[in-house]
């Protein structure tokens, strides 16, 4: 019987351990320990606990530091870079919080000022921001605390979801609407419950298939919401395939662009205040697209597929596979005309991410 390795043990408890508001420590390999909690699931008297002498640093995205106005926009170039915040007698817990969630930013005046320190555990701390993003919170840490219910390494975090790991389970006969011969194949890897999925559509015919990568979208494919483009790009893209022939459809379980259902749903927030998705997502402390486009090269590489004609209006996509060593013959554009709800998410994904529309 195959078991999950001590490397995803160690994510899957530290993932636990923080959305239950215990606190775990990061060690890399030449730094100390780096002790944290995470500020989403904490509460006043975990953080006490924690922070036994009382003040206590605040560790932070760059992305997020640079929406405060505490680090340059140079720093802000990468979101995952991590920012520490320095003790001071204002920064208790409901100013860590509200430092942490971009939702209070209109409504909190901050008290201050707020003082940076240098970052002198950068590998643990970067690792930090990292697993954040995987546990789907914040990444806004209480760090240099006490007694860590898990000790984890940045290797095992940097292995997690690794898309090497994905292996085919099952597959079955899958008639949907638009494509009555379909095969759906799910793949999963021992450290993830994320089960990605592909429908075969049509049979191979020695040509390259035509193949579209789409991310869940919970609230587009399955809500039917008009504020993004989700569901009827799924719809379409199953009857593109089927006039083509033959061709994969690649649902991958990266809801939000990379960064979860409640993230999301936090920068649908940011854009009721005026915000557009790019700005939401640095708001919250996140990259602007945190996929992972090698788990769709795998899912193609176990069908047997290595080279294909893509879906897409998206050139990180392409990219993101050809890095991976799947040969992208041909990009073949796929735009549906916007409604009143979503022409501004269409506007942005154009001017500030590159879509060719």
């Amino acid at each position: 019987m195959n078991r999950p390795s001590d490397t995803a043990r160690d994510v899957a408890r530290a993932i636990d351990a923080l959305r239950r508001g215990w606190p775990i420590a990061i060690h890399a390999d030449g730094e100390a320990p780096l002790p944290l909690l995470a500020v989403e699931t904490a509460d006043p008297n975990g953080v006490a606990a924690f922070a036994a002498d009382g003040g206590f640093p605040l560790l932070i995205s760059s992305g997020r530091a640079a929406t405060l106005k505490l680090t340059n926009q140079l720093a802000a170039a990468d979101p995952d870079t991590p920012v520490v915040i320095e003790p001071a007698p204002w920064l208790d817990f409901s100013t860590a919080v509200a430092l942490a969630d971009p939702q209070f930013d209109l409504a909190t005046p901050l008290k201050g000022p707020f003082r940076t320190m240098a970052v002198d555990r950068p590998v643990a701390s970067l690792a930090s921001i990292r697993l954040a993003r995987i546990a789907g919170l914040l990444p806004a840490f209480v760090i240099d605390g006490r007694d860590p219910e898990v000790t984890i390494a940045p290797r095992a975090i940097e292995a997690h979801q690794d898309a090497r790991a994905l292996r085919l389970a099952t597959r079955a006969r899958l008639p949907v609407d638009g494509a009555e011969d379909a095969e759906i194949v799910a793949f999963r890897a021992p450290d993830s419950s994320d089960e990605h999925v592909a429908l075969l559509i049509g049979q191979p015919n020695g040509a390259p298939p035509l193949v579209r990568l789409h991310s869940e979208c919970l609230t587009g494919d399955v809500l039917g919401s008009l504020k993004c483009d989700c569901g009827p790009q799924l719809r379409s893209a199953i009857t593109a395939i089927r006039a083509y022939g033959w061709g994969i459809l690649l649902y991958l379980r990266q809801e939000g662009r990379g960064i979860g259902l409640v993230n999301k749903l936090r920068a649908y927030a940011l854009q009721d205040q005026g915000f557009d998705t790019v700005d939401a997502n640095t708001r919250l402390g996140f990259a602007v697209d945190a996929r992972d486009f090698g788990v769709a090269a795998r899912m193609l590489e176990l069908i047997g597929q290595r080279s294909v004609r893509l879906l897409t209006n998206n050139p990180a996509k392409v990219a993101g596979l050809e890095a991976a060593g799947i040969a992208v013959i041909e990009r073949v554009p796929h735009a549906l005309p916007p409604n009143p709800h979503n022409a501004r998410y269409l506007a942005t994904k154009r001017d500030r991410t590159g879509h060719q529309l």
